[in-house]
């Protein structure tokens, strides 16, 4: 999966802003202001960092050498997704999804109302 694809993707949903708030090479996706997503544009392979449940991030980790640890985040609650992989794109868009409704999911009801979630 490359680039492209993660982006429009991210962007299809609801809410979503990309931005590269800390360097011109890291992009982020942030849904009502709260970072979902981030992906170094210049690094190969693309590796896609993604928030989880703590409840099933160690699944996921078992299940796939392509999805480790969150790199520069904390690994309780973030994967890093190799995605220039074998890894099917139809996962790698679960992962997305979950990251999103995890985060709309501490979202305050007045947050969420404000951005129409």
């Amino acid at each position: 999966m490359n680039i492209e694809q993660i982006r429009e993707y991210c962007l299809s949903k609801k809410a979503v802003t990309e931005s590269f708030p800390f360097d011109g090479d890291t992009l982020v996706f942030k849904v009502a202001g709260k970072i979902f997503a981030l992906i170094s544009i210049s690094e190969r392979p693309l590796k896609l960092n993604l928030k989880m449940n703590p409840e099933i991030i160690n699944e996921w980790r078992e299940q796939s050498e392509d999805v480790q640890p969150g790199y520069h985040m904390n690994k309780g609650h973030w994967n890093t997704v190799t995605t220039e992989s074998n890894l099917p794109a139809e996962k790698i868009f679960w992962m997305i999804d979950h990251s999103y409704d995890e985060v709309i999911s501490k979202l305050t009801r007045k947050a969420k109302n404000d951005f129409g979630l």
